[in-house]
C-alpha cells in the first residue's frame, strides 16, 4: 500500500494552456505537470519568484490525472492593443503600462484566439517519489487545497472552481484503486449531506474516462500510449517549461 493525496477539479470552464503559437492560446482536456505546480503553489502561498519551491513540488511528487469529462470547446476571440516592435526596442517594457507607453496613433490591434474547456472535470492523485526529500508533506498540500492562501483557478482567472476540490489522503495499491477509493468516499459523503427533502447536494462523479500520468507514480494500469508534452516547469517566474514523456491509459469497465 502507498500513500496517494487525491483531489478533484470541477468548473464550468478551464482553461489547460498549450504551447502558443502566435495569438492562439489553445488548451488540453486536462491539467498537465506545470498546471498542478502552479495550482499547489497558489494554495501553499507560494510567490512566483520561489523558484526552490516550485521544483520542490516538481521534483518531489508523482502525478496521475484521471479525466472525468472532457467537456466541450469554447473558442473566445478577444482584441488586444500592441505597440509596433521598433517602439519597443532600448525602453522597459516589465510592465504593461511601461510596454503601452508610446502615442496612441502608434498602437496597432491584433486579434487573439483563446480556447476553453465547458464542464471539463478530471480527478488528481499525487504520490510522493522514490527517495525524495521534499519539504512538503502530502498531509500539508491537503491542508492546503482545503483552505487555499490564494485564489485558485484553474488556468485563467475567470476559470473558478465549481465545487471544492475535496482532497482525501488515502492509501492505496495504485493511483487508480486510490481513484477508485476516492469516488466510493464522495459518493458516500454526498448522499449523507441530503436534506429533509431528500435533496443531495452535487452530482455523482462521471466514470473515469482515461488515465494520464507520468513515470514516478504507480498508476495502477499500463499505457495504451506516450507522448511528449512541454509542461515540465523549468522557471515558474520566467514561465519557462520543457518537455516531459506523458503516458496514457484508455480505461474500459473491466479495468475499473
Amino acid at each position: 500500500m502507498q500513500d496517494y493525496l487525491v483531489f478533484q477539479l470541477q468548473a464550468p470552464l478551464s482553461s489547460w494552456g498549450e504551447p502558443a503559437v502566435g495569438e492562439f492560446r489553445g488548451t488540453a482536456s486536462r491539467p498537465g505537470q506545470a498546471a498542478l505546480i502552479g495550482l499547489l503553489g497558489a494554495a501553499l502561498g507560494l510567490d512566483r519568484s520561489e523558484e526552490a519551491a516550485h521544483a520542490d513540488l516538481r521534483d518531489g511528487f508523482g502525478f496521475a490525472v484521471g479525466l472525468l469529462a472532457g467537456g466541450s470547446l469554447l473558442r473566445d476571440y478577444q482584441t488586444a492593443q500592441v505597440p509596433p516592435r521598433p517602439s519597443l526596442k532600448g525602453r522597459p517594457q516589465a510592465t504593461r503600462r511601461q510596454e503601452m507607453a508610446v502615442p496612441k496613433r502608434e498602437l496597432s490591434t491584433i486579434l487573439s484566439t483563446r480556447d476553453y474547456r465547458q464542464n471539463a472535470a478530471s480527478l488528481v492523485a499525487l504520490q510522493r517519489r522514490v527517495g525524495a526529500r521534499s519539504r512538503f508533506s502530502l498531509a500539508q498540500l491537503a491542508a492546503a487545497l482545503r483552505e487555499p492562501q490564494f485564489t485558485l483557478y484553474f488556468g485563467r482567472k475567470t476559470c473558478a472552481p465549481a465545487a471544492p476540490l475535496w482532497p482525501q489522503l488515502l492509501a492505496a495499491e495504485s493511483a487508480l484503486a486510490a481513484f477508485s477509493a476516492y469516488a466510493q468516499r464522495y459518493e458516500a459523503a454526498r448522499l449523507a449531506a441530503a436534506d429533509k427533502q431528500g435533496g443531495v447536494p452535487l452530482e455523482p462523479l462521471p466514470v473515469l474516462q482515461r488515465l494520464a500520468f507520468d513515470s514516478h507514480i504507480n498508476a495502477g494500469v499500463p499505457a495504451d500510449l506516450s507522448a511528449p508534452r512541454k509542461d515540465r516547469l523549468i522557471r515558474r517566474q520566467g514561465w519557462q517549461f520543457g518537455d516531459r514523456d506523458e503516458y496514457i491509459a484508455l480505461l474500459t469497465p473491466e479495468a475499473l
